[in-house]
């Protein structure tokens, strides 16, 4: 697919696509980067009061020199905009979803859902909590929490989740229908601390080839991969594939915690370094869980931040090989200022750099706007697709891969990969991408598949069970019942990935996040390439 061609306009309308069905993830511009978080002890009651003191914030910890006197008349966000992209403010519910979701826990009651026809149905159960103990399980459908209605009345995702949410201790009367029947049950939950694993999936690819894939550097991510790698290990891991694609990053202390466990003792990860923060230098402690295996690392286009720390420590020292897309490029370390009224401002105070001496920051020069559609360009151009001339003088080239040559390349952000894999975009069209954004592959999966499909079959054979024409067949009658106009040729275009996918959510219906992962990566370009590149 030429970057002079007019498939220009498919391609882009695949990259959205593979945005919104989560191959991609999105770009993750704001992460706490772990240095603490420091209370504000006066919060002015009004904006300009607190615009005041962010500029008072800003000039003693800013990463580079500004002259705030230029900012004094401008909106909050605006003045953080004229400093780079990743500083922020935060209002207060988001700063706690931020912190939320980096801790790795929260107070609740630990499940999923998808509203099917207008029905809260139970999607995952987080093993041992709250949920859990109370007796919810898969496939319950969920009519009312306490005295309010839920299902059949379209709300939105805040006003759901949010009702499940509440100190610990406290108790949610929960009325469901248990998969399978028709009889009402109210099930009272008493909401605790639910602990999610920053590991989304751990598996075993062959016997002695370990998975581990991680989307975000939480405060336990270190200690976390420590407990799966032994597990991988005691089933004869020797070789291990780490997937950090779309990991927008996290806390600082996870990614170097992470990192060490690959390294003997005493070797540089990073080092960091601004304006008001001296040159600070972080060691390996030569006490990690995988110090001698063969290791490859996946990224790509979102690969940001806290996982590029990784990726860029890996490869400097020669430790493993960098397997997929250029990462992200953000090598800006952000410190959050909490104020009193549970809002916060995320401050960039330092740069980071590779052991290597690397600063992996893209520009953000041309403004706040085009730093954000810097990852369209990389579509446009071909970077993505492997069309960009810089990919053709390759020393070896296989289909989709490029292995690039130990050369110097011009600085433009991010890690590059040691192994090259080209985004596929084969399959991806206008009309598969209508079927993500009605939902009908999952309400497919969640209809009919189900019932077709049970979790021991899926447990047994998920390695070789495959969907095939009759099953095409079906969700194309599913599609017409749903009134969707269909495009025949592009559905059929789409085919091969339409059935991937529902096969892919089928799993992680089933068995969880590592279910789809084992699903979707038999087919990943990526994973075969690194295997490749273990042997």
């Amino acid at each position: 697919m030429k970057k002079n061609t007019r498939n220009n306009i498919l391609i882009a309308i695949s990259y959205s696509v593979i945005l919104i069905v989560g191959m991609i993830l999105g770009i993750k511009f704001i992460k706490d980067q772990g240095y603490g978080v420091k209370r504000s002890p006066q919060l002015a009651s009004n904006s300009d009061g607190k615009l005041e003191e962010i500029l008072h914030i800003i000039n003693k910890n800013y990463v580079d020199d500004i002259n705030t006197d230029s900012l004094q008349n401008l909106p909050i966000d605006s003045v953080l905009h004229q400093l780079d992209p990743h500083s922020v403010y935060l209002p207060p519910t988001d700063a706690q979803d931020m912190s939320d979701n980096l801790e790795g826990n929260f107070e609740g009651v630990g499940i999923e859902y998808y509203m099917l026809n207008d029905t809260m149905m139970v999607t995952g159960v987080v093993k041992d909590g709250p949920a859990y103990q109370a007796g919810i399980k898969l496939g319950d459908k969920i009519l009312s929490i306490d005295s309010a209605v839920v299902s059949g009345r379209n709300l939105p995702k805040e006003q759901l989740t949010g009702r499940f949410r509440g100190k610990a201790g406290s108790g949610v009367s929960v009325l469901l229908l248990h998969s399978g029947t028709q009889v009402q049950s109210r099930i009272m939950v008493t909401r605790g601390k639910v602990n999610i694993s920053s590991i989304d999936a751990a598996y075993m690819i062959n016997a002695e080839t370990g998975y581990v894939r991680i989307s975000k550097f939480g405060a336990h991510t270190d200690n976390d991969f420590s407990v799966a790698a032994n597990s991988l290990k005691a089933k004869g891991m020797k070789k291990l594939i780490l997937d950090l694609r779309d990991n927008g990053g996290g806390y600082f202390s996870a990614a170097t915690g992470l990192a060490d466990q690959f390294l003997p003792e005493n070797k540089l990860i990073v080092y960091t370094q601004g304006k008001h923060e001296p040159r600070t230098d972080y060691f390996s402690t030569g006490t990690g869980s995988f110090q001698n295996g063969k290791l490859a690392i996946l990224i790509n286009e979102n690969t940001a931040s806290a996982s590029e720390i990784v990726a860029g420590a890996i490869q400097d020292l020669g430790r493993g090989i960098i397997v997929g897309r250029r990462s992200f490029g953000k090598g800006l370390v952000q410190e959050q200022f909490a104020f009193g009224d549970g809002s916060a401002l995320n401050l960039t105070i330092a740069r980071y750099y590779t052991p290597s001496g690397r600063s992996i920051q893209k520009s953000y020069k041309k403004g706040y706007d085009a730093y954000k559609h810097e990852l369209d360009d990389r579509m446009m151009d071909g970077e993505l697709t492997g069309d960009r001339t810089s990919f053709q003088d390759s020393i070896e080239k296989a289909e989709g891969v490029n292995i690039l040559p130990n050369r110097k390349i011009k600085p433009s952000g991010g890690i590059q990969p040691d192994v090259f894999v080209k985004l596929d975009t084969v399959g991806y069209n206008k009309f598969y991408a209508t079927l993500v954004s009605k939902k009908i592959l999952s309400d497919y999966v969640f209809n009919v598949l189900t019932n077709k499909y049970n979790a021991g079959f899926v447990e047994q054979n998920i390695n070789t069970f495959t969907l095939g024409d009759n099953d095409f067949k079906d969700f194309i009658g599913y599609i017409q019942r749903k009134n969707v106009q269909i495009d025949r040729f592009q559905l059929y275009n789409s085919k091969t990935i339409i059935l991937n996918d529902l096969k892919a959510l089928l799993c992680r219906y089933y068995l969880g996040d590592v279910g789809y992962y084992r699903s979707a990566n038999q087919t990943d370009n990526a994973i075969k390439q690194a295997l490749i590149n273990l042997q």
